[in-house]
Formats: C-alpha cells, sequence, structure tokens
C-alpha cells in the first residue's frame, strides 16, 4: 500500500475510534496535504535539498491532528502512529514526524515560541505548521468545531467564530506567524475568503431572525 493512502486510512480508524469531529478528520487532512504540497512547491525551488524530507511533510500534514490532546493522550497517539508506519519509516523518520506534529499547534506556538534548534527541520515544520494555520482560515469549519465540541447551536457557533477570526485568525500576520513568502501571501487571500463567508453568514441568520419575527407578528 502507498504510503498516502495508509495515511489517510490511518486518519479514517483513528476518528472513527476516538470519534474525532469532521473538522479534524479526513476533510481537514486533506485540505493540510494540499497546503503543505503548495508550500512545499514554492520553497523548493531556492531549497533543493527539501525533497529529503517530502514524505515527512506530507505525513506530518496528513497525521498532525492523530496524536491532538483535545481528543486523546498525546504520547499514546504518537505511540499508535509510530507502530503503525514502524515498516514505512526508519526512526529518524518517525522522531522528525514526532517533533514537527508535537509543537507545531497554535496554542503551543503562542505559548512556548517556535522550537529551539529544529536545523534541518527548519523548513519542513514551517511548512506543515502554516499549511495547518491556512487551512483554519475555513470559517465554516470553525462553526463545525463548536457545534461538535461545545454542542453550540448555529447562532452561538457563528458569534464564537467570529469573535475568534477577529482575534486570532485575522492577527495571525501581525503575530508573525507565517515565516515562508507564500505562506503569507496566501493567509492574506484566505482572510479575504474568510470575510466574505463571515458576511453570507451574518445575512443567513439575519434573513432567519427576520423570517421567525414576522411569523410571531
Amino acid at each position: 500500500m502507498k504510503i498516502l493512502s495508509k495515511a489517510f486510512n490511518f486518519v479514517l480508524a483513528t476518528t472513527k475510534y476516538y470519534n474525532i469531529d469532521e473538522s479534524h478528520g479526513l476533510s481537514h487532512s486533506m485540505n493540510v496535504l494540499n497546503f503543505a504540497h503548495i508550500l512545499y512547491k514554492s520553497e523548493i525551488i531556492n531549497n533543493p535539498n527539501l525533497s529529503i524530507y517530502q514524505n515527512t511533510i506530507y505525513s506530518s500534514a496528513i497525521l498532525h491532528d492523530m496524536c491532538d490532546k483535545k481528543y486523546m493522550n498525546e504520547t499514546e497517539g504518537f505511540e499508535y502512529i509510530k507502530n503503525y508506519f514502524n515498516n514505512d519509516y526508519n526512526l529518524q523518520e518517525l522522531n522528525d514526524i514526532k517533533k514537527i506534529i508535537s509543537c507545531m499547534s497554535y496554542s503551543t506556538v503562542k505559548k512556548k515560541g517556535f522550537p529551539k534548534n529544529l536545523d534541518k527541520l527548519y523548513l519542513p515544520y514551517h511548512i506543515v505548521r502554516e499549511a495547518d494555520l491556512l487551512s483554519a482560515y475555513d470559517f465554516d469549519r470553525c462553526m463545525i468545531y463548536n457545534i461538535y465540541s461545545n454542542n453550540y447551536n448555529i447562532y452561538e457557533a457563528y458569534n464564537y467564530s467570529v469573535n475568534l477570526f477577529e482575534n486570532r485568525m485575522f492577527k495571525h500576520n501581525e503575530d508573525n506567524l507565517f515565516v515562508t513568502e507564500y505562506g503569507k501571501y496566501l493567509s492574506l487571500q484566505l482572510e479575504k475568503e474568510s470575510i466574505k463567508r463571515i458576511n453570507q453568514w451574518k445575512e443567513i441568520l439575519e434573513s432567519d431572525t427576520n423570517s421567525y419575527i414576522n411569523n410571531i407578528n
């Protein structure tokens, strides 16, 4: 079985076992992989040695939430990953994947900053981390997470998500969370799309509210 197919099968099995909602499931893994691929192609032009880490980057992008503390014990989660891919990667590659995914989350970076001594993993780490950040500009995904995890209704999910985007997502560049030039560019484009989506939801929800009021009257 090819490694990407095997990795996605692992995501399917893990999300089912831990009851991980769709905001961190298969579609999210696919989105992060695609962003990682875009960033990889933009960086390899000036960094040809990055090709050595292509499989590590792609696998980390797919698997990064499969040992997320929101859903499981992190150590236990990575042991599952290690055992599952034991015959596909050598120990160094598995350690590289672990180093990337264990310290790339937004909360970890905000609390501790970027990890030190990344050495040759500097670009692979930032490519995967930025790919995950870029995927988070999906406003619907933010709403879905809060509907699943916090049992919010659609109005509560919308209001919470707007607040999160205004106070977190739209400040990523100000907070210097993108180190690749193409990552910075994409984030600004995605920010515009997020604003459009927020406004579309606002219209939908206001229309629903007005319709309810009119029916009462």
